[in-house]
């Protein structure tokens, strides 16, 4: 199975709790799964099979829930080439 690029985006809502705390704990799950992964101002983006980035990231939305956020917004971006990779360093090494 081929690599994709995943985008993640996951905005919890809470009356308590600071979100960029909630927040850390969905890129804790992400940084913890040993996939490629890039945490960018607005999205956490990820590299690898399609049906891992998947279940990744339904645990990193379980884990800003565990966390005590009260709801979550989450928006995915993925770009996906049948039968080729997608690689993050392709689209920003020659910007770097």
């Amino acid at each position: 199975m081929p690599n994709i690029n995943l985008g993640i985006q996951i905005i919890p809502k809470s009356k308590t709790l600071d979100s960029y705390q909630l927040v850390d704990q969905a890129i804790a799950v992400i940084a913890a799964s040993g996939v490629k992964y890039e945490v960018n101002p607005f999205e956490t983006v990820m590299e690898g099979p399609e049906d891992e980035l998947m279940v990744i990231a339904k645990k990193a939305q379980e884990a800003v829930l565990a966390a005590g956020a009260e709801e979550i917004l989450v928006y995915y971006r993925m770009q996906i080439r049948p039968g080729q990779d997608v690689s993050m360093d392709d689209k920003t090494n020659p910007h770097r």
